[in-house]
């Protein structure tokens, strides 16, 4: 924390300060101190054993819950109050800034969630009874919602100015993060509904489902995490024959999500086009090696099983039920525009967006990766002939995305290849560089 830009300490000490000025001035005339207790105890259970989310590096805390009960049963001050206790919370142990910060975070969001509910007439209910949730469920909605992104809006915030992350990436993932977030706010409606017929034991009857649930995403996280290593294996496998090409899946992955981010794609789809974007070239598992790396003239046989590559790959992953829409992807990316690509020769918008998404990218990482045949071109280079071969080769509007994206993410190229001791010839002939020459003959003399 120490490191932290002069913008964001003052970012924090001024959430701090606010939070601190809030509880200090709010009326706490009325509350009933045991049940701010009891929930200060669930809160603090629940928010040192937080739920991870699917989406990388992202945990929800299970306290949500307690504090939109707070919101319910004990109004703007009590919420606040009981967000300060995060400061003595389990995690965080060694980190008094960031332990002070997601306090003052947690007493902002209640103080903001309470505010909400009193102005919509949720506090005029008596708790209990079918009339109570009837008449409550509309304000408490839009308290969990305010409450949610209070804390979305303040951690955005500290991350971007602490530059851990960019405005882009936090706006894109918090779609996600919201329906996680609310998930866990709802409990807080259930643990007020069940108090006035047993009191604390409802934190207690609360707390199994809410771990029952946090079970269950750790599961989701947990595969995801094991999707994510079977196909790096299999990008591994395809890159072990032929040295050239190592990175070359996590690179055209990455610019397929930049250019699928770039045009808009649903947080869905985007996840789907990173996938297709690894495994574009599965299907070379499917070719012989010696036709991969060979240096010179191929038969028209040795050329049609390369172009077969598409297909196999097909084959290999068509199985795998999480790819969906990445299959098409992986089955087109060699179809040109023009229709002279193959395996199908698909023309215009006959070509699946997937494919002409990865097309871009693989033929822009082709070109600026050293080969055996040549040294990397230029990124200046690449770009301008992207834009020569566009329309005709490629997608006008994806080259323009991809440019779009480029300029403000900008681009790493790999650096020079050191092959293996026991390398064998690399290719001379690349299917990804739209620049590279294709020698063919019949007899397999060049012609």
């Amino acid at each position: 924390m120490r490191e932290l830009p002069a913008a964001a300490w003052v970012f924090v000490c001024g959430v701090v300060a606010l939070a601190a000025g809030i509880v200090v001035t709010a009326p706490f005339t009325g509350l009933d101190w045991a049940t701010l207790a009891v929930l200060v105890v669930l809160f603090l259970v629940c928010d040192s054993a937080p739920a991870q989310l699917t989406v990388e590096r992202a945990r929800v805390s299970l306290g949500f819950a307690a504090s939109l009960a707070s919101v319910v049963m004990l109004g703007p001050a009590g919420a606040a109050l009981l967000g300060l206790s995060a400061v003595v919370t389990g995690q965080r142990m060694f980190a008094p800034v960031k332990r002070m910060f997601n306090a003052a975070q947690f007493a902002l969001g209640g103080f903001a969630a309470g505010v909400v509910f009193d102005l919509l007439g949720g506090s005029k209910f008596p708790p209990g009874g079918p009339a109570w949730v009837e008449h409550v469920i509309g304000p408490f909605v839009a308290a969990a919602i305010t409450f949610v992104l209070v804390n979305l809006a303040l951690t955005t915030g500290i991350l971007v100015l602490a530059r851990q992350a960019t405005l882009r990436a936090m706006l894109r993932e918090s779609g996600r993060l919201v329906f996680g977030c609310l998930g866990y706010s709802m409990f807080g409606l259930l643990i007020a509904g069940l108090w006035p017929g047993i009191r604390a034991f409802a934190a207690v009857l609360v707390l199994l489902p809410l771990f029952i649930a946090r079970w269950a995403l750790e599961q989701a996280h947990d595969q995801q995490r094991a999707h994510a290593a079977t196909l790096a294996a299999l990008c591994q496998a395809v890159e072990t024959k032929d040295y050239y090409t190592r990175g070359h899946s996590e690179r055209v992955s990455r610019g397929s999500v930049m250019i699928a981010q770039q045009i808009g794609m649903r947080p869905a789809r985007v996840e789907a086009i990173r996938y297709a974007g690894m495994l574009h070239d599965v299907g070379k598992l499917g070719v012989p090696t010696t036709v991969l790396q060979k240096d010179g003239p191929m038969t028209e046989h040795e050329l049609a099983a390369i172009q077969l590559h598409p297909m196999r790959g097909l084959e290999i992953v068509r199985e795998i039920g999480f790819l969906d829409e990445a299959l098409a992807g992986i089955m087109h990316h060699h179809e040109k525009m023009n229709g002279r690509g193959y395996p199908m020769g698909l023309a215009g918008d006959e070509i699946p967006e997937f494919a002409r998404v990865i097309s871009v990218a693989d033929a822009f990482d082709a070109m600026t990766s050293n080969r055996s045949y040549r040294a990397a071109r230029s990124i200046e280079e690449a770009v301008a002939e992207l834009r020569r071969s566009s329309g005709d080769h490629f997608d006008p509007v994806i080259v323009d995305a991809f440019l779009a994206a480029l300029g403000r993410e900008g681009w790493d190229p790999p650096g020079p290849v050191a092959p293996p001791e026991d390398a064998a010839q690399a290719t001379a002939q690349d299917h990804d560089d739209p620049t590279a020459p294709i020698r063919v003959t019949r007899d397999g003399a060049a012609r």
